[in-house]
């Protein structure tokens, strides 16, 4: 394997991970595996960027496919798995375009942070984050009794937070 293509593998371990994450979601029952597939995408987002620095062989094309797996792994699959646990559909068309606003912040946000030169700090929360902590509430409450407007709440706060002005140092 050529050294270029390593931290590639990272990303598309984290891919593969969102997108076994919705394959769980769908399959009733799995819940607790959606949510440990999206934290593995994580642990595989934290060090691709890593390893490419390291192995010096950063790349356009692992910037653009890092965007892409962030997405599907820390937008759609929490959107889907909240909407999914929660019961979403049960409020009709007001559960579908809650559960939307959340993917379509975070590829805002992909896109802003894309669009313009780092500075050592994130404007907005960035997606990792965001669907991580979702993730993190959902694995702490799918075995409670937890009102659906609490999950909604969530949802359109982290929406907020990925979209809003907030300066935050990257660690």
């Amino acid at each position: 394997m050529h050294k270029n293509a390593i931290p590639n593998v990272f990303t598309l371990g984290n891919l593969s991970c969102g997108i076994l994450s919705i394959l769980m979601t769908f399959q009733k029952g799995n819940f607790q595996l959606a949510c440990l597939f999206i934290l593995i995408a994580g642990i595989m987002d934290r060090y691709d960027g890593r390893i490419a620095r390291l192995l010096n062989v950063s790349s356009d094309i692992g910037k653009e496919l890092d965007s892409l797996a962030d997405l599907v792994s820390f937008g759609v699959a929490p959107a889907l798995l909240v909407f999914s646990l929660y019961e979403f559909y049960s409020l009709g068309i007001p559960g579908y375009l809650v559960v939307l606003i959340f993917p379509i912040a975070g590829a805002y946000r992909l896109a802003r942070y894309n669009c313009t030169s780092f500075d050592g700090f994130f404007m907005g929360i960035p997606i990792t984050l965001a669907g991580s902590i979702m993730t993190l509430f959902s694995l702490l409450t799918m075995h409670k009794t937890t009102p659906i407007i609490l999950p909604m709440i969530f949802l359109i706060s982290l929406s907020y937070l990925m979209v809003s002005k907030l300066k935050i140092k990257k660690v």
